[in-house]
């Protein structure tokens, strides 16, 4: 099958997105939990050094995402990076992508329905964290089971409010931390308190920077709009080019006054109870700030799980149209949608979110898994540019990234470097114990299909 037959197959969906509700939306899929709840799981790893943590993991986002947005131009799928892994590795890889993006996504989004549980304890610690969780899960699986133009603009709005409230965040924290108009923090916590800046020394920062990558996995949810945006050769390249640049400074911005404000010892947790944001605006003691951030968090969660369901049900629905999936999960509705698909997400979706009944550590547990795939996909994505680059002229590409291949090999190394420390790590090996029976039993899945499909596999 060769490239353009490829992209064809996934044809149908609505081209209803817009550029400014693609850049959004690329904000919202990645500023989530990851930095409103999982950065205080990060600073208790390294301290105020967790800095450099966000800037090491911001390093390899930028490095995945300029390699994806050469590809999206060239191959406007739903499937993204599934579709490039088989066009330019082989079937086997984008298979195995594709299944484990929708695993990892999946799982992801659970956990951020336990963490927006866990925020609504806020205001009603009394109720229990699993039921507000399954309440959430069933608002986004609504809102995706409409348009994608509906999603768009939903999403479109989610995002505005937790950009706003970071901007706003950053702009007070630093009138506080600079004396502003008002009396100086200063950055002492930054450095003086035991330990100084890298209390736990490079180990702590290793550690962080598996959280901290966490922070940036949504990114390439940019990547999949490119099947429903009229002109992606235009709206793609500009969405991500800033992307990256823009989360960085969000992320480091917003943790610096973060650190800056509270001692670490406070913001830092093993076990996450409450956003470190919301820590700051109750020390500062401004009439319900704390209440206005928490709503803020809640929304971003709610946007970060808004924007994974649709990643979910475009991955299989591209594994649907690609035979590998059965072919119901390739239907779409008359609004253009893969209901089927998003529905059977959803199923899965409220069975992670129902861990939290079970263990208060459910958000510490998802995270680990997901980040498990998550890394898995990076590193496809990588090597499949790799390939893209050997197959095309360079003069044939709209979109060209620099200091190719270095950035590459360099980002791979660090990739591997992090799956191995998760490995033998106590806190991090659940990930593996999950994660590798899923990639074998994946393999397996996928052989068996070859031998029940010879058609399909001769159409290849």
């Amino acid at each position: 099958m060769d490239e353009l037959e490829i992209v064809e197959r996934e044809q149908g969906l609505h081209k209803d997105l817009t550029k400014a509700q693609v850049v959004m939306i690329g904000l919202g899929g990645a500023i989530g939990t990851g930095l409103f709840m999982g950065a205080g799981l990060a600073i208790g790893y390294a301290g105020p050094a967790v800095l450099v943590s966000y800037a090491i993991a911001a390093f390899i986002a930028v490095a995945m995402v300029l390699s994806l947005s050469e590809m999206a131009v060239m191959h406007p799928t739903a499937g993204s990076f599934g579709t490039y892994a088989e066009l330019y590795l082989n079937p086997w890889a984008g298979f195995i992508v594709r299944y484990t993006y929708w695993f990892a996504q999946i799982i992801a989004i659970g956990g951020e329905a336990v963490a927006a549980g866990v925020y609504m304890t806020y205001w009603f610690p009394e109720a229990p964290v699993w039921l507000w969780s399954l309440g959430f899960a069933f608002i986004v699986l609504y809102v995706n089971a409409r348009s994608v133009g509906n999603f768009g603009t939903v999403e479109y709005w989610f995002a505005v409010i937790k950009v706003t409230a970071i901007v706003l965040f950053i702009v007070l924290g630093a009138a506080n931390v600079f004396g502003l108009g008002l009396p100086a923090v200063g950055v002492d916590n930054l450095y003086k308190l035991p330990g100084g800046f890298m209390p736990h020394g490079f180990y702590g920062v290793w550690m962080a920077v598996i959280l901290a990558l966490f922070s940036f996995v949504g990114i390439e949810l940019i990547a999949v709009t490119s099947g429903e945006v009229p002109n992606p050769e235009i709206a793609i390249p500009a969405a991500l080019r800033t992307m990256a640049i823009r989360l960085f400074l969000f992320y480091v911005l917003a943790l610096g006054i973060v650190l800056a404000f509270v001692p670490w010892t406070e913001t830092g947790a093993t076990v996450v109870e409450q956003s470190p944001f919301v820590r700051v605006l109750v020390h500062t003691g401004i009439p319900y700030a704390a209440g206005i951030m928490n709503f803020v968090v809640i929304s971003a969660a709610l946007s970060s799980m808004n924007t994974n369901v649709y990643l979910c049900s475009r991955m299989l629905f591209s594994l649907s149209r690609g035979s590998y999936a059965p072919t119901m999960l390739g239907h779409l509705s008359k609004a253009g949608v893969p209901v089927v698909a998003t529905m059977l997400s959803g199923v899965f979706i409220l069975l992670c979110a129902c861990l939290s009944k079970f263990t208060p550590l459910a958000y510490n547990y998802l995270f680990g898994i997901a980040i498990f795939g998550a890394i898995i996909v990076w590193i496809v994505i990588l090597l499949s540019h790799l390939r893209f680059r050997a197959r095309h002229k360079l003069e044939d590409l709209p979109v060209r990234m620099p200091f190719f291949p270095y950035i590459q090999i360099v980002a791979l190394g660090l990739l591997g470097a992090i799956l191995i420390t998760m490995a033998v790590d106590a806190d991090w090996n659940t990930a593996w114990i999950v994660g590798l029976p899923w990639l074998v039993l994946l393999t397996a899945g996928y052989f068996i299909w070859k031998i029940r499909n010879p058609v399909a596999v001769a159409a290849q």
